[in-house]
């Protein structure tokens, strides 16, 4: 070797011996938004191999970092990513601190339903679970009602084979006891909730809450079985522009337009606009009647907020639905609307809502006023059966939130309601046959709450209520809620007590509106049902070394029901008798959700739920009618980061369900078999704007028997013979003694499709 080669080669050696020695280190603490340590968070250099791991204090130190501007990363799961600049300038010590804030993935948000007061939801003293619009969107639906089908112990449940009418069972419990919402105001309830979940653009929600058990302290009546309250986007927090449009291979389109827009500098608004349609009758199953509805559906929302000074909040929200909807056999058409020659059933539904809430301008104080009104038009035609009903609900609620005492942290209420309803059948005739004569509710109340804050690691919440009804009398429902967490609350405790009410409601009970096919009988004139409430939730967060989030939450549940409003399908084929239970009815089972988020981004969200809902009368125990005993959800979700392609694999599986039959002779079975609805869809953007997206549902193509509409080839019981007190005969043409009937229905006709989208978002 050379000299000149020798000097170049000691040059480059000292040179480097020097960069080493020019180094500094990192050392700090990751703790999260509480000031907590973060155990075995990711600490590194950007664009480099410098890392470590804090320890189970929080605690790091990343030795060896060359001189100059440095990028620091932290992270972990469950919480969003936090990068910090720093300039290496000294061979010393550089102190850094990160503090993270959760993210997504602990669903730790801002939470309003449990206790009308906005808080965290590991602070809520009554367990709320949280749905993003993220979580919606894993399994793309036309509706809410729809998208809810993958949330443990919530079923969407069809209760009519024509018209495709249905309700949202939570915990095993029917429609009538689950009250929807929309941002905090109870929009919707009874038949109606169908309506009320659909036609809600996606692109303008924010989040989904769900309370389950009573909450009839705070929100009154219908809130017996739960709460699905849909938070809509604040106007400042929503992009500027959306647009979302997909299609089936059954011919199903379904729009979604969103927009922002400001009226003044104080003033700014959110339009969203729905579209949805399928016009394509299809029978696969070869019943001749049409597998899935046929509706024309438009849905126009509207949101205004109102900076106003310190912080107080100004929201008016209103949204108007018309749906035209139709189901019968293969060769109906309008013309045939109401007539006995072609079965079908028609339903026409205009309904206007109006809602908001506004912080009383008193300075110092939190007096929030809360207000909703809806209309609901409903002309429908069941085969030769007319149902024309008119439904409007006014509400105003007054709500005080003052600290009186140190860890006493007291609301006090008083609310009205009102409810008119209108329609043409037995139920709102005058007793003389004169004319009609309207229901008309009214329900004020009062209520007072108070959380009591025992220390950081008890909290207590006692409520009362106390409600007047018109036709019911006084009313009373107290609850008790119970929180314990530990010091990094990663073990929370809950438990709650109470109990619930339920108003008889004649748009609720009235089941003509979901199928013409029987009678409606009103055996006595219905008492208020009361619930007695236990529950008891446990929630355990871990995060493991190897960077992997399980979240466990696990709840055990028991209802008992008195004076239970009960249809009884089994004691007339042709009616629907509705009376209060001369005995006793319950609801209890254990429910548990996982959540689990590896380090290479695959994230597991799955739940199971095990119930046993009977009813006891005359020594008789029998299983609730359409109720299973098991039922299970998944959503898993990878993202294959080289082709930035999304997969989500999203399903169901139920358990056997008792059916109605239609007498000792129907030769159908009794119960149900195990089912499942299970769908895949990928996504990918393609830039910040723009993304697609596509899939298959019902990957299984399950579908109940084509025998599920009795007697379907005959639908006007124009060869079904009856004796003197109506019921039907054994005859050479019926040996089984049946008539048409669409009610044994538990699960949808719509089989194995496919369907593309795309999706458009201007920032």
């Amino acid at each position: 070797m050379d000299l000149k080669k020798l000097q170049t080669l000691l040059l480059f050696t000292f040179v480097s011996f020097v960069l080493i020695a020019q180094s500094g280190s990192i050392k700090g603490l990751v703790v999260n938004s509480k000031g907590d340590p973060v155990p075995f968070a990711n600490v590194f250099i950007d664009q480099s191999k410098l890392g470590t791991s804090t320890n189970e204090h929080g605690e790091f130190e990343i030795k060896e970092v060359p001189i100059g501007k440095q990028l620091v990363i932290a992270q972990f799961i469950g919480f969003e990513r936090q990068v910090k600049e720093i300039q290496i300038s000294s061979t010393g010590t550089f102190n850094l601190n990160f503090e993270l804030q959760e993210g997504s993935t602990l669903l730790d948000e801002v939470v309003v339903t449990g206790s009308l007061k906005k808080m965290s939801k590991s602070d809520s003293p009554v367990p709320v679970e949280v749905y993003s619009a993220k979580f919606l969107e894993n399994n793309k639906s036309p509706s809410i009602f729809e998208s809810l089908q993958n949330v443990n112990g919530v079923r969407p449940q069809l209760n009519c084979n024509v018209c495709n009418t249905g309700d949202i069972h939570i915990n095993g419990l029917e429609g009538p006891y689950t009250m929807v919402l929309i941002d905090g105001m109870p929009i919707v309830s009874g038949l109606s909730t169908v309506y009320g979940l659909t036609g809600i653009p996606s692109s303008l929600i924010e989040r989904v809450e769900v309370v389950k058990g009573p909450a009839s302290t705070l929100y009154g009546s219908e809130a017996v079985g739960g709460l699905i309250n849909i938070i809509t986007k604040r106007p400042n927090n929503s992009p500027l522009l959306t647009a979302d449009v997909y299609s089936s291979t059954w011919g199903e389109v379904n729009a979604d337009l969103g927009a922002k827009y400001k009226i003044n500098d104080r003033i700014s608004a959110l339009i969203g606009v729905n579209y949805f349609n399928y016009n394509t009758p299809i029978d696969n199953n070869q019943d001749n009647f049409t597998d899935l509805t046929l509706q024309d559906r438009i849905s126009i929302f509207n949101k205004f907020s109102m900076d106003r000074e310190e912080g107080r909040e100004f929201n008016v929200g209103m949204r108007y639905v018309y749906e035209d909807r139709w189901g019968g056999e293969m060769q109906w058409n309008p013309e045939f609307r109401g007539g006995d020659s072609v079965y079908g059933e028609s339903i026409y539904t205009s309904r206007w809502e109006l809602f908001g809430n506004y912080h009383l301008p008193i300075s110092g104080e939190k007096l929030n006023l809360q207000f909703s009104a809806n209309g609901h038009d409903q002309n429908s035609v069941y085969g030769t059966d007319v149902y024309i009903a008119d439904q409007r609900i006014g509400f105003g609620q007054l709500s005080w939130n003052k600290s009186i005492f140190e860890g006493h942290d007291f609301l006090f209420g008083a609310a009205y309601r009102y409810i008119y309803y209108d329609d043409n059948t037995g139920a709102t005739f005058k007793q003389d046959s004169s004319g009609n004569n309207p229901s008309r509710t009214h329900l004020p109340g009062i209520f007072v709450q108070d959380e009591i804050t025992l220390n950081e690691y008890n909290t207590l919440l006692l409520g009362m209520r106390y409600d007047h009804n018109n036709v019911h009398g006084n009313i009373y429902s107290p609850r008790i809620n119970y929180k314990w967490n530990s010091k990094n609350e990663r073990t929370i405790l809950r438990l709650s007590a109470g109990n619930g009410f339920r108003v008889a409601n004649v748009f609720t009970e009235d089941h003509a509106a979901l199928t013409g096919a029987r009678d409606v009988v009103f055996e006595d004139e219905l008492k208020a049902e009361e619930s007695v409430n236990v529950n008891l939730n446990a929630v355990q967060k871990f995060y493991t070394k190897n960077e992997t989030y399980i979240g466990l939450d696990f709840t055990a549940f028991y209802t008992s029901f008195s004076n239970r409003i009960v249809p009884d399908y089994e004691s007339n084929p042709n009616q629907i008798i509705y009376s209060n239970l001369d005995g006793t009815a319950v609801s209890q089972g254990v429910s548990l959700n996982i959540d689990i988020v590896f380090k290479n981004g695959l994230k597991l969200l799955g739940g199971i739920t095990a119930m046993d809902v009977t009813l006891e009368e005359n020594g008789q125990r029998l299983r609730q009618l359409l109720t299973e005993s098991y039922s299970g959800v998944w959503n898993i979700e990878y993202t294959i980061l080289p082709w930035d392609l999304r997969i989500n694999y999203t399903g169901n599986i139920y358990g056997p369900m008792r059916l109605p039959l239609l007498g000792p002779m129907d030769q159908r079975d009794s119960h149900s078999p195990w089912w499942s609805i299970q769908n895949i869809q990928f996504g990918k953007r393609i830039n910040n704007n723009w993304e697609v997206y596509g899939g298959i549902k019902n990957i299984l193509n399950f579908t109940p028997p084509r025998n599920s509409i009795a007697r379907s080839f005959d639908p006007f019981d124009k060869q079904v013979q009856t004796d003197t007190e109506g019921n039907v005969l054994s005859t050479t043409n019926n040996p089984s003694a049946l008539s048409f009937d669409p009610t044994y229905v538990y699960a949808p006709n719509q089989g194995v499709r496919g369907f593309i989208g795309v999706k458009y978002t201007l920032h």
